[in-house]
């Protein structure tokens, strides 16, 4: 086949080997369906956890190629509500050899719209889109194509004007973290610039992100699955989904925790494992979940509904997890000289949201992603922090 620039079209079907950050993949209608649970983990979660590990935060089409043209076949589900201005178009991201080069939008595909009044979610059912980059340099690199960070996607083909050829992982260290919606990367401008994208190239590293919107709740399932996942270095964001669903108290939050880090160390009983305690949000500061939407003018907002006179009962504040992270890390670490704490309030903290406040009370914003993710490479993966090269 001929393209429109008058060289030769190559027709690569999506097979696993050309993924990265996917733990697990799955054939669809149109093409091949990242996760980033596997299979069993996905049998035990709900509904929620489920969404958010099949959109795919972190994860990216890796392949060398000397093609001057790619183009990317894929279907996209986006969720969308009445009322609510839609999420802009997901972004992808082109890398080549390390360096950004190009962005471009997702079309088409499958928008599942519900109604918040009455709970009904109609389905509208559009095309397979086509992203395309054009103008790369000619001669042998190694291409990165980063899938739209918070829109499941099912990936058909790749096209160019040279060979595909996949690019064995190992040639870096992997990072494997797990966290909430920050982590997967609500607000970030695109899946390169995710605070933890944004770590890991400064860290040099290979990411496996299991940053999960509204489903950071120390399940089992997801602590088997870091256990069993090879890493080099492994760290664990642990508050803001406890405090808005308001899941646990006190009394059950310190053993779900030591059971958490438990069953990571008996897949990493050395691997450097960072704790990272809850950045700020001043709703949940001292007030409890449950969150709560708020649409009060017009945009979606989130708010704390809890009573703060219930935090002597136990009820979870991102104050009181801060402290017992913080006394419980201590203590194991007595014993476990390769486990690390890192206070979240030195990533994103109250000085911060004088000049960055959360647009939503909840997320942080672009900027507020690139601060976090250059504060987070320096400290952990820079000299004497817990994820440098020895």
């Amino acid at each position: 086949m001929i393209d429109s620039d008058g060289g030769p079209t190559i027709t690569t079907e999506i097979v696993p080997d050309l993924l990265r950050g996917a733990l697990d993949a799955e054939r669809g209608e149109v093409g091949l369906r990242p996760h980033r649970l596997p299979a069993r983990a996905r049998a035990r979660a709900d509904q929620q956890l489920r969404l958010a590990q099949s959109q795919p935060s972190g994860v990216r089409l890796v392949f060398r190629t000397a093609a001057t043209w790619i183009e990317v076949d894929a279907r996209r589900t986006t969720l969308a509500f009445h009322g609510v201005p839609p999420r802009p178009d997901g972004r992808y991201d082109l890398v080549v050899d390390g360096d950004f080069v190009a962005q471009q939008t997702s079309s088409g595909g499958i928008a599942l719209v519900t109604d918040l009044a009455t709970g009904v979610t109609e389905t509208r059912v559009g095309p397979v889109g086509t992203v395309r980059f054009a103008g790369l340099a000619a001669g042998d690199k190694l291409v990165e194509v980063w899938l739209p960070h918070q829109e499941a996607t099912e990936l058909a083909v790749v096209r160019t004007d040279a060979p595909v050829a996949a690019e064995p992982p190992g040639a870096r260290r992997v990072w494997l973290h797990h966290g909430s919606s920050i982590s997967q990367g609500s607000n970030a401008a695109s899946p390169t610039t995710t605070w933890v994208a944004l770590a890991a190239a400064r860290g040099g590293v290979d990411l496996v992100n299991l940053g999960f919107s509204g489903s950071a709740m120390l399940d089992s399932s997801v602590a088997r699955t870091m256990r069993d996942q090879p890493a080099d270095v492994v760290s664990v964001k642990i508050g803001i989904n406890l405090v808005n669903g308001n899941v646990m108290r006190m009394r059950a939050f310190t053993p779900a925790v030591h059971g958490f880090l438990d069953t990571v160390r008996d897949g990493h009983p050395t691997t450097p494992l960072l704790v990272i305690t809850p950045v700020l949000c001043p709703i949940h500061e001292d007030t409890p979940g449950p969150g709560a939407a708020d649409f009060g003018d017009g945009t979606m907002r989130f708010r704390a509904t809890g009573d703060p006179a219930d935090v002597a009962a136990g009820r979870l504040t991102l104050r009181t997890i801060r402290e017992e992270l913080t006394r419980i890390v201590t203590e194991r670490a007595a014993d476990d000289p390769h486990l690390h704490l890192l206070d979240g309030l030195t990533l994103y903290g109250e000085a911060d949201a004088a000049e960055h406040p959360l647009p939503d009370r909840l997320h942080p914003d672009a900027a507020t992603h690139r601060l976090m993710g250059e504060r987070f490479g320096d400290h952990a993966f820079g000299p004497g922090g817990p994820f440098a090269v020895a």
